[in-house]
């Protein structure tokens, strides 16, 4: 294994079980480095997957999970209004990380009118959790090709 990968791996293993809010054997969520607002969080799948365009139909339970977790984390900081939250995927190129993670915002009217086009739902930049499940349903994971 290259040793900068090995790095990398030590280095995400020790930031999800420093800085968690939640886990479990899948997933991790963390606050944001760069908060757009008061409650802004990332879920991530421990595994390691690039993007939202490395997904297809297999991993719709993946993304289901992700923000079942996002949502609880919310309820646990005391954010119940579904109506207040923004919750969704960025694609490449609008990435800033090459590894799958969900954005959880709330309250919606506070996030930073800075950055706030970057999580508009409905646009290309910023997919929601339902959305990214309809593209997936008929998005068959990749074949091997033959082995030499």
């Amino acid at each position: 294994m290259h040793m900068k990968l090995i790095a990398y791996v030590i280095l995400c293993v020790y930031i999800f079980t420093l800085y968690s809010l939640h886990q479990n054997k899948k997933l991790v969520c963390f606050r944001d480095i760069y908060p757009a607002a008061p409650h802004h969080y990332l879920v991530v799948p421990k595994q390691h997957i690039t993007s939202c365009h490395s997904l297809h139909r297999g991993h719709i339970g993946l993304v289901k999970r992700m923000a079942e977790m996002g949502k609880a984390v919310l309820q646990d900081q005391g954010i119940t209004d579904p109506k207040d939250i923004r919750i969704g995927f960025h694609q490449p190129p609008y990435t800033s990380v090459d590894h799958l993670h969900l954005h959880v915002l709330a309250p919606i009217s506070q996030i930073s009118t800075l950055v706030d086009y970057k999580f508009i739902p409905g646009t290309y930049n910023f997919v929601t959790e339902e959305v990214l499940s309809k593209l997936l349903k008929d998005k068959a994971p990749p074949v091997n090709g033959p082995k030499s």
